[in-house]
């Protein structure tokens, strides 16, 4: 038998290493919140620990991730609660909250999650965002925003001059 010739697989092997090294480096990143996100997971969680026990039950678990824009249904609360409830109580502590909430978070494709907010200014469903749109969130809301500051943010978005954002 003459010599082997090994260089295909070194190569071969030493591009999958460094593969997956870039593999694990864009995971990690992906995994990451911003630090305004982690604040605001904290903030639904003391906001809904109506009983202030450092824990929070079915009904405050489903508020709370309703408030941070999540759709859940009674199965889906009943499974975090399965899957994380340690000490049987029916509760779940922060830590197990924020574990949730990341993955959730993280998981949300963020093209969808525009074409959702979008969906909620359009709600005369033209495809644009007018200023009447945006008069009525801001009423929804509570804001006391000036027709001026409003018509400013179409402005910012209007590609085509129509007064309206697409």
């Amino acid at each position: 038998m003459g010599p082997r010739n090994t260089d295909c697989c070194h190569k071969s092997v030493t591009c999958n290493r460094t593969e997956l090294a870039v593999d694990k480096t864009r995971r990690k990143k992906r995994r990451e919140l911003t630090e305004d996100q982690k604040h605001e997971i904290k903030e639904a969680f003391d906001l809904f620990d109506t009983d202030k026990d450092k824990e929070i039950d079915y009904h405050e678990l489903k508020v709370a991730m309703r408030a941070l824009g999540f759709e859940v249904k009674k199965v889906d609360v009943l499974k975090i609660l399965k899957d994380y409830d340690r000490e049987g109580n029916g509760k779940i502590t922060f830590e197990d909250f924020n574990e949730v909430v990341t993955d959730r978070i993280l998981e949300r494709d963020p093209k969808e999650e525009i074409m959702k907010a979008f969906k909620l200014f359009d709600d005369d469903e033209s495809g644009k965002i007018s200023l009447r749109n945006l008069r009525r969130v801001a009423r929804e809301l509570g804001e006391d925003i000036s027709d001026e500051e409003l018509r400013s943010m179409i402005d910012e978005f209007d590609t085509d001059g129509d007064g309206e954002s697409t």
